[in-house]
């Protein structure tokens, strides 16, 4: 059987990821911070740091959904990485999910103020929900990875 080493598939969820729509993730993300944020500061319950973790959850899940949406665009390398990814959608989502987390705590460090270890476990919470997620929705897709061979 051919087994590929942890790097070989982080490269690949990488290379996945290089297509993705990140304009439009970032869009998304900082909408949904900003939308969430102000809803909350009108009923007096505003939250930043939730605010800004589910803008950066949002932000990686637009990314790795819509790097696999389209699994025939972009150039052969891209193609066969997404391809892998829709393939084995458990070990694609850990990207995304890193991503959230390493993007988050900064945000629960610096803003929460719940120290060094509480700060982390809110940030792979987070992270781990897009894991979650992620990985659920590219099982959904995975009929493209047969549709497109």
């Amino acid at each position: 059987m051919n087994e590929i080493s942890r790097r070989d598939e982080v490269s690949l969820s990488a290379a996945a990821l290089r297509g993705a729509p990140w304009k439009t993730a970032a869009i998304g993300g900082a909408v949904v911070s900003a939308a969430s944020f102000g809803m909350g500061a009108l009923t007096g319950d505003g939250d930043l740091v939730w605010a800004l973790g589910l803008g950066i959850s949002l932000f990686a899940l637009i990314a790795a959904i819509g790097s696999v949406a389209k699994p025939n665009e972009g150039d052969r390398v891209t193609r066969q990485a997404r391809l892998w990814s829709l393939r084995h959608p458990w070990k694609f989502a850990l990207l995304p999910a890193a991503i959230t987390a390493v993007l988050d705590y900064p945000v629960q460090l610096v803003l929460d103020g719940e120290g060094v270890f509480g700060s982390a476990v809110q940030a792979m919470w987070h992270g781990a929900l897009v894991y979650l997620i992620a990985a659920i929705l590219t099982v959904t897709m995975k009929g493209r990875a047969r549709s497109s061979q």
